[in-house]
């Protein structure tokens, strides 16, 4: 079917469909078109431009977005969505004065989710997970990478990734799948971390690669939880079968680990709350997505990612949820993009950039998603009635989406 929306007040992102992601001084512009129209058929984008171009062009369904704004979808590069439960108690535990690693001391924080996740059937957790990529659609988001990692068992390790690769073949969102088995040592392995990561390499990587679960490979490289050595030999193992490695790095420390996710040629980056000045100097040299967990930051009471080191530096930055039970617990990307303006000091040129072409780089789609663009997907998000697009991040309590349209097919 073909869809045709016209009279639209501002089409947003409009790049040549050779540009996958922007840096630096370039994040600040935000090319648009303003009375335009854009023309979809079936899941793909032919057409856009001003009004005055627009005779004489017809379609199955017209659209009239009159005083409305049309920009791509967000690509969301960084989601734990598929999770079992909640850890709301963990969230009053905070409030009560307890930090993030006196919970997960104290058998909380990742080894609670990987408890309640082991104890729920593969079925209930896809129904689980299902209501999730449902909502985050309905807010927008057009693509979706998602991790395992609350599994941290060879059999619920490959129930998540089976569970990601059900919503993949049952919903019109791009999904990625990331494993994520280094999470945290799981507490049978204790004392005995090289057991478990000998278990990843030996046990589960053959059976995902055997099942083809999974496209990208992840671990939380953290004190505490997997060393640079230990991040080193699992990167290593997951390029073995074909999984592109990515990383959760400098979090709560800085030790190294940027500069072994570019060893490695990670697509991304991801939390980067700590940073320093080594860090930026090597990402200068590479081709990794620096990528911003803000939602992460509120919730937890953490800094922010310095995103304007990071883009007056010269490098491009993406943003995405974190959604997860216990850090980050919204798939909300609209959320996302205000608390970049609002706390990071990004302007929205810069967020919506990061949330839409860099979100989509993030996940190795970014020829295919994240602009206005000839020959890509017609993933679209039609706003209601709007100042300017300044005024998305600025009304950070409201939903100002109307319409969200998945590859050519309105969902919400």
């Amino acid at each position: 079917m073909s869809i045709l929306i016209i009279n639209i007040k501002e089409l947003l992102q409009v790049r040549a469909s050779h540009v996958l992601k922007v840096s630096g001084k370039d994040m600040k512009h935000l090319p648009t078109i303003k009375n335009a129209f854009l023309l979809m058929d079936n899941d793909t984008i032919i057409d856009y431009g001003s009004m005055d171009n627009c005779k004489n062009i017809t379609a199955d369904k017209t659209i009239d977005a009159k005083g409305k704004l049309v920009l791509p979808t967000w690509c969301d590069s960084h989601t734990h969505i598929v999770y079992a439960g909640n850890r709301e108690q963990e969230f009053v535990d905070r409030i009560n004065g307890l930090s993030y690693v006196e919970i997960a001391n104290r058998g909380g924080g990742i080894l609670n989710s990987a408890k309640t996740l082991q104890n729920t059937s593969e079925e209930d957790l896809y129904s689980q997970s299902i209501q999730r990529v449902k909502n985050v659609i309905k807010l927008g988001t057009g693509a979706l990478e998602i991790k395992s990692g609350y599994g941290l068992t060879v059999e619920s390790e490959l129930k998540m990734l089976r569970v990601i690769k059900r919503i993949k073949e049952n919903f019109p969102i791009e999904i990625k799948a990331t494993f994520l088995g280094a999470h945290a040592f799981p507490e049978s392995f204790k004392n005995n971390k090289k057991g478990y990561i000998d278990l990843i390499i030996n046990q589960m990587l053959p059976k995902i690669a055997n099942e083809n679960l999974a496209d990208f490979m992840d671990v939380f490289c953290e004190k505490g939880y997997f060393s640079i050595e230990d991040t080193d030999t699992l990167l290593s193992a997951g390029k073995k079968h074909g999984l592109v490695p990515k990383i959760h790095v400098n979090q709560f420390n800085a030790f190294g680990g940027v500069a072994l996710g570019v060893k490695h040629r990670a697509l991304s980056v991801d939390h980067l709350e700590e940073l320093e000045l080594e860090d930026i100097e090597v990402l200068k040299e590479s081709d990794t997505m620096p990528l911003s967990l803000p939602s992460c930051s509120y919730f937890l009471g953490i800094p922010y990612t310095p995103a304007r080191q990071l883009i007056d530096a010269g490098l491009p930055l993406a943003l995405a949820t974190d959604y997860n039970p216990g850090s980050a617990p919204s798939g909300n990307m609209n959320f996302v993009v205000s608390t970049a303006c609002i706390k990071m000091k990004m302007t929205p040129e810069e967020a919506i950039n990061a949330a839409t072409i860099n979100g989509a780089y993030a996940m190795g789609i970014s020829n295919e998603y994240g602009s206005i663009s000839k020959g890509k997907k017609a993933n679209i998000i039609i706003t209601k009635p709007v100042p300017s697009y300044n005024y998305l991040p600025y009304a950070f309590g409201e939903n100002n989406i109307e319409t969200v349209i998945i590859k050519g097919r309105i969902t919400a």
